[in-house]
């Protein structure tokens, strides 16, 4: 039998790389519901566009990377915009596929000043205010890459790894503030991620989407709807979605030619 399941409404919601695949999906989702939103991204166009979109949404505008930007940014929020609801830990990038002895190590600074810094500073910076009015939630968007190693993906399997990790122990922090936190976990997703990935290459992006079915950033807008405006005491944890196409990857076997 159906009934009407009480939902949770974020009041404002921050999302980071917000002008992203994924942001415009998370944007679009939580405004249809009346959240108020703020709208981060480092290309102020991008940014202005995409708040023209949400009448009554704010942009915020810097590089995730230069935190005494974000720190002005967060400090320069209007009292209408400032009490952050929820907080998707959106931005965040993979360069270059190589093994770990081919890589480009300024490839992996950035991916972790990007996935791992930019994180856990912009989440200290908007947690303290939760804490205080002993409400809110954290949604960290990790990947399938933070659970399952694969050829090339070291640094940034590591980065979503610690992203994993820092959101379980942000949560063991957080007991008693009422503050919910949740690690979403995305396998394959066709968006420009891959084209990221491989620094404008469009051809290779391409082949990692062909001939199969991957998931949309709608797919993992809707799993953080969801978790998002479950009743407040409520929290998933992780949660970890795959294409169907997609399962985990098999175990390496070296073999000789004798």
């Amino acid at each position: 039998m159906g009934h009407d399941y009480p939902r949770h409404k974020p009041a404002i919601v921050l999302i980071t790389g917000a002008t992203g695949d994924f942001g415009k999906a998370f944007a679009q989702r939580f405004s249809a519901i009346g959240s108020k939103l703020v709208l981060h991204g480092r290309d102020k166009a991008k940014v202005d566009a995409l708040c023209q979109l949400y009448p009554g949404s704010i942009g915020l505008v810097f590089d995730i990377t230069d935190k005494n930007a974000m720190k002005s940014a967060i400090e320069s929020l209007p009292a209408s915009h400032k009490n952050i609801d929820l907080l998707i830990n959106n931005a965040g990038l993979a360069l270059g596929l190589d093994k770990a002895y081919e890589a480009n190590p300024d490839d992996w600074e950035t991916m972790i000043d990007v996935d791992v810094k930019g994180l856990t500073l912009m989440t200290r910076l908007v947690v303290e205010g939760m804490a205080s009015r002993k409400s809110g939630h954290i949604v960290n968007i990790g990947s399938t890459a933070g659970n399952y190693p694969y050829a090339g993906g070291n640094v940034y399997g590591a980065a979503k790894a610690f992203v994993k990790q820092f959101s379980l122990n942000l949560r063991a922090d957080l007991t008693g503030t009422n503050i919910r936190v949740t690690n979403v976990e995305p396998g394959q997703v066709e968006t420009q991620f891959s084209t990221v990935r491989f620094k404008g290459d469009k051809d290779r992006a391409a082949k990692v989407y062909a001939n199969t079915k991957s998931l949309t950033a709608d797919d993992v807008a809707e799993s953080v709807f969801w978790a998002a405006t479950l009743p407040a005491h409520m929290n998933i944890n992780r949660l970890e979605i795959m294409p169907t196409t997609q399962s985990f990857a098999g175990l390496s076997v070296e073999r000789s030619n004798g």
